[in-house]
């Protein structure tokens, strides 16, 4: 295991956003700017550089000045591709960066110190990787990844099919560190709410605007 150190943040909008309407839902906006901004905003203090891992015509995120980074696995393998991805971009492009930090694209209020708790974690636990929860549910797309695991991650996905981020975190030892719910004037807000559906980006305009 690595020691924590400098970790490449990868920002998650590989989908195909379905339950959005399609589209590119990282673009959808959000208090008058798109979720990506919101997510570049949270994520870029705590990591030393920052990509995009999306697919399709990178030209279409050119405002925001970010590496875009397609899907290494073809057809729309889900978010372990994405870590994958960036596992590989980080072990081409940052060699002393030993980890990757993942977000996800639509979830506009994750914590500013997300990635200092998951490193403390795997850290204080002797954990290879760590992922965040709340509300007893873990969020294994708010993750801290190892980039030594580039190459099992590569060969589980190519060879063995596997897709579930559990099927392959299940063999190493996982940190899971909880988030406290959030108390907004709207209500208690989930951290890692994400905006799957159109009606999703209606409540997050409402908790915007009550934060």
């Amino acid at each position: 295991m690595p020691e924590p150190g400098g970790a490449v943040g990868v920002l998650l909008a590989g989908g195909q956003s379905r339950r959005m309407g399609g589209g590119d839902k990282a673009l959808r906006p959000l208090g008058g700017r798109p979720l990506l901004a919101h997510a570049v905003e949270r994520a870029a203090p705590q990591v030393d550089r920052l990509v995009l891992n999306a697919n399709g015509d990178a030209a279409r995120f050119a405002g925001f000045d970010l590496p875009v980074v397609p899907d290494v696995v073809a057809g729309f393998a889900g978010p372990l591709a994405g870590v994958l991805t960036g596992m590989t971009w980080a072990a081409a492009h940052a060699p002393g960066s030993s980890w990757i930090a993942t977000f996800a694209c639509d979830a506009p209020f994750f914590p500013c110190d997300l990635v200092a708790r998951l490193r403390d974690a795997v850290a204080r636990e002797g954990a290879d990787m760590a992922c965040a929860a709340s509300r007893g549910r873990t969020h294994p797309v708010f993750g801290l990844w190892p980039v030594t695991l580039r190459g099992d991650l590569e060969h589980a996905m190519r060879e063995a099919g596997i897709r579930k981020v559990d099927a392959w975190t299940a063999r190493y030892r996982v940190a899971t560190v909880p988030f406290e719910i959030v108390e907004t004037p709207h209500g208690p807000c989930d951290p890692f709410f994400n905006a799957n559906h159109p009606e999703d980006l209606a409540q997050a305009e409402r908790l915007l605007a009550r934060s």
